[in-house]
C-alpha cells in the first residue's frame, strides 16, 4: 500500500479565515515526504544536512477540493514516481474520512550540491522510489479488484 500518514490540523496551520493556509498544505506534504524517507531507513540528518546530492523541488501544485479546518484529522497518501534519470514526482492525496479534500504534486530534481548541476538519481532515492511505488501499485491493483 502507498505510504500513509495521519495528521491533525493545528491552529498554526490556519489563516485568519480559520482554514488551512494554502502554503501550509505543501508544508504538510513535505512533512509526509520526510516521514516516508525515515520509514525507508534514510537518515534525515544525513539526507538534509551537508549532503553531496540534493533534491530541490522544481514544481509544486495543490488542488483544494474542500476547506480544511483546525482539528480536522487528515489521512495523507504519498505516491512517488520516477519521471527521468534525474527527477521524480510525488503525488499526495489528502482525505478526511472518505472525502478527498486536496491533492498535491511536488517534482524534485537530483543535483550535485557543489556544482548545482543535475545528476542521476542517487541509489537511496531509487530504492525509496521503487519501494513506495511498488507498494502503491499493489494497493491500486487490490483496489481495482475490490471494485469489480
Amino acid at each position: 500500500m502507498p505510504f500513509t500518514y495521519n495528521r491533525t490540523v493545528r491552529f498554526q496551520d490556519t489563516d485568519a479565515a480559520g482554514v488551512v493556509y494554502f502554503a501550509n498544505v505543501l508544508s504538510i506534504c513535505h512533512e509526509v515526504y520526510e516521514e516516508s524517507l525515515e520509514a525507508s531507513s534514510i537518515n534525515l540528518k544525513d539526507f538534509f544536512t551537508n549532503p553531496s546530492v540534493g533534491f530541490p523541488i522544481v514544481h509544486a501544485s495543490v488542488d483544494f477540493l474542500r476547506p480544511i479546518f483546525v482539528g480536522d484529522k487528515l489521512f495523507i497518501s504519498l505516491i512517488p514516481q520516477k519521471i527521468g534519470v534525474d527527477k521524480f514526482e510525488i503525488t499526495y492525496e489528502i482525505t478526511m474520512g472518505e472525502m478527498v479534500v486536496a491533492k498535491a504534486i511536488t517534482r524534485h530534481v537530483c543535483i550535485d550540491v557543489s556544482s548545482r548541476s543535475k545528476q542521476e538519481l542517487a541509489d537511496e532515492i531509487i530504492q525509496w522510489l521503487e519501494t513506495n511505488r511498488r507498494d502503491a501499485e499493489g494497493a491500486e491493483r487490490r483496489k481495482s479488484r475490490e471494485i469489480m
